[in-house]
C-alpha cells in the first residue's frame, strides 16, 4: 500500500505539470523487499512486500507549441540548455522560456543563467532579437552571443533537481556538444501523456484498494484462527 501511494503521488505530480514547459515525466519501478524463510520446515520463503524505485525521467521530447515570443526557444532534436543555478550548480534543461534579469542576461523563468552567459544591450527592443537555429543571438543586427546546446551519452542517468533541471552524473556520462537545433518563438511542452497518466493513476488506486482489502481479509482469517484455537 505504501508503494502504491508513492506511485499515486508521482503520477499526480506528472498530471499537475502537464502544462509545464520542458517537464519530463517520472518513471516508476518496483523492487522486492527482504525475503525470509517461513518456519514450516519446507524451505518456503515469504517476501515483505514491494517498494517504489525512482527510475528517473522519460526524456522523450514533448510537442512544440508556437508562442511568438522572441525570447521563447524550443530545442528540436537532441540537446539541453546548460544553465547555472543560483546555488552555483551547473544543470541541463529543455525549459526554453527565457527572460532578461536585472543585468540584461538571458535567464530561465526560475532565474537560472545560461552558460555561457548572453547579455543584451541595454534598452534594446525585444522585437529586434533574433535567435538562429545554430544558437546565434543578434540584437538590432548585432551579434551578442551564442546559445550552446549540450547533451550526454545516457540521458536516463541524469538526476532531476527541480524546475525541470537535471545534473549530469557518472551514469549519464560527461557533457558534450549536441546535434539539435533551436526554434525561436516556440516552447517544448511537457512530455506527459494525459491519457496514459490517468490510466496509471486509476491502476495505482485500484491496486491500493485491493491491497487494503487483502489486509482486511487477513485480519478476519487471523480472528477466526484465534477463535478456533481458544
Amino acid at each position: 500500500m505504501a508503494a502504491q501511494q508513492q506511485r499515486i503521488d508521482a503520477v499526480a505530480n506528472d498530471v499537475a505539470n502537464v502544462s509545464t514547459a520542458g517537464y519530463k515525466g517520472t518513471k516508476i519501478a518496483f523492487r522486492d523487499l527482504a525475503y525470509r524463510e517461513v518456519p514450516t520446515g519446507q524451505g518456503v520463503r515469504a517476501g515483505a512486500g514491494a517498494a517504489v524505485m525512482d527510475a528517473g525521467r522519460t526524456h522523450r521530447p514533448g510537442s512544440i507549441e508556437t508562442t511568438g515570443q522572441p525570447l521563447d526557444i524550443a530545442i528540436e532534436g537532441d540537446g539541453y540548455l546548460e544553465v547555472v543555478r543560483p546555488d552555483g550548480r551547473v544543470g541541463l534543461t529543455r525549459q526554453g522560456a527565457l527572460r532578461l534579469d536585472s543585468e540584461g542576461r538571458l535567464v530561465t523563468v526560475t532565474g537560472d543563467v545560461l552558460r555561457p552567459p548572453i547579455r543584451l544591450p541595454r534598452g534594446v527592443e525585444l522585437s529586434s532579437v533574433s535567435i538562429a537555429p545554430d544558437g546565434r543571438v543578434t540584437a538590432a543586427g548585432r551579434l551578442v552571443g551564442r546559445i550552446r546546446l549540450v547533451d550526454v551519452p545516457a540521458p536516463d542517468g541524469l538526476v532531476p533537481i527541480g524546475d525541470s533541471v537535471f545534473v549530469p552524473t557518472a551514469a549519464s556520462g560527461p557533457v558534450r556538444a549536441a546535434t539539435g537545433t533551436i526554434r525561436q518563438g516556440a516552447l517544448e511542452r511537457s512530455n506527459v501523456d494525459m491519457a496514459d497518466a490517468m490510466v496509471d493513476l486509476m491502476e495505482a488506486q485500484r491496486a491500493y484498494a485491493l491491497a487494503s482489502r487483502a489486509i482486511q481479509t487477513q485480519d478476519r482469517l487471523m480472528e477466526i484462527a484465534n477463535g478456533v484455537k481458544r
